[in-house]
């Protein structure tokens, strides 16, 4: 099968690029051919046969090329004329589409149309329902859902995006002229890695009938025993912003002197993160350095207080028998078996992690029982191998011309 994967980054920059590159990488070593389109940087480590690229928009830099960015943003034409060049040359069995918005925009499902590809695509975050992608407005500290069934333009009128007016307008007018254009229309199959981001999606007609959600597979050795020998601390590793609940995780600490944690990650919150006595903040992590903090940790914690889709962070530590006390938001819940892997709180507060942490920290048996709990419900995660296995099929169902889906294959 010919593969074409479609994402804006093509270097390993977050959680959707480690994703793509993964499946792309199996697929590939599994007799697969595929390329990559997405936009120019020095830090590529994959492409495709024309070596296309759609030009780089630096946001933060100084380029007089920024005064155009309002108008490719929305709609990049670039990006559909140069993906009708690939798809013609390459000419692959079907397209997938990952994070597509402000670097390629849906222009690029418009060439997918023109070449008659059939398209499927990866929800990553809210972005086709919420201008801001995150269903929170960050300067008021609260959920929001006004733009999931009513008008984009709500966007605007809190200038939910960075607390900006004018990149809201533009995040409004981009939500406008996809519903006119009706660019996701022409999407097959919308993959969601959360029941709960597939149900935001199902309160808009348009993509009701057209997503199957599946849960992110874990990248681990799962036949991997956990830490015989615990540290005493309490653990959160992620990034360090106001919608991950850093506030109330802090809040927390400091009304538990007595409880060492660790704070591993970076993020616009950092330097909070060395104000409190009992915190011992390691900054940015990963690989097995990472996995060691998790393996020894008590428990971890991830007091998100915005709809989470489905956060690798909870998989990771549950991977690594460690239990996680997490919130009722989002698509945390879902993964978080409550009393077998983990603690789900009953209301996202800071006092009702305060009660959690303080109780699961002094009893060993119930921390033994989550222990066991993880290692035994590893077996039920989702490897690489078997999420591309199914990945296939869903390739496969689309090219046969499949429209309607049953809603779930976990």
């Amino acid at each position: 099968m010919k593969i074409l994967m479609v994402n804006k980054f093509l270097y390993p920059r977050g959680g959707a690029e480690t994703y793509f590159l993964k499946i792309g990488r199996w697929l590939s070593e599994n007799g697969h051919t595929v390329e990559y389109f997405g936009m120019y940087d020095r830090r590529n480590t994959v492409g495709n046969r024309l070596d296309l690229t759609t030009t780089n928009m630096d946001f933060h830099g100084k380029s007089l090329d920024r005064v155009l960015y309002p108008a490719r943003i929305v709609y990049s034409g670039e990006a559909r004329r140069k993906l009708v060049r690939l798809i013609r040359a390459f000419q692959p069995d079907i397209v997938h589409l990952n994070n597509i918005n402000f670097q390629l925009t849906p222009s690029v499902i418009d060439a997918a149309a023109e070449c008659g590809v059939p398209v499927v695509q990866t929800v990553h975050d809210y972005q086709m329902v919420c201008p801001n992608h995150l269903l929170y407005r960050v300067q008021e500290n609260r959920i929001c859902t006004e733009c999931v069934e009513g008008s984009p333009w709500n966007c605007a009128r809190h200038s939910c995006i960075h607390g900006s007016r004018a990149k809201s307008v533009i995040g409004s007018l981009e939500g406008s002229l996809y519903r006119h254009r009706q660019n996701y229309e022409q999407v097959r199959c919308y993959i969601c890695p959360s029941r709960f981001l597939q149900e935001m999606l199902h309160r808009r007609s348009v993509f009701r009938g057209k997503t199957v959600a599946i849960h992110n597979f874990i990248d681990l050795d799962l036949s991997a025993q956990p830490a015989r020998d615990r540290g005493d601390y309490v653990l959160y590793f992620g990034r360090l912003s106001e919608e991950k609940g850093i506030h109330m995780l802090l809040e927390v600490c400091r009304s538990l002197p007595e409880i060492p944690f660790v704070i591993a990650g970076s993020g616009p919150m950092e330097a909070l993160c060395l104000e409190v006595p009992n915190v011992r903040f390691v900054g940015f992590q990963t690989g097995e350095a990472l996995n060691d903090y998790i393996r020894r940790a008590k428990f971890c914690v991830y007091p998100s207080v915005w709809y989470e889709n489905c956060p690798l962070s909870v998989l990771e530590a549950q991977s690594l028998g460690t239990p996680v006390i997490g919130t009722r938001l989002g698509g945390t819940q879902e993964l978080i078996l409550d009393g077998r892997t983990g603690v789900l709180l009953k209301e996202a507060t800071a006092e009702a992690l305060r009660r959690e942490v303080q109780t699961l920290y002094g009893d060993e048996d119930r921390l033994r029982t989550m222990y066991q709990g993880c290692v035994e419900e590893r077996k039920n995660m989702i490897t690489l191998e078997k999420y591309c296995q199914q990945l296939l099929e869903i390739y496969e169902n689309v090219m046969e011309g499949k429209t309607e889906w049953a809603g779930s294959a976990f």
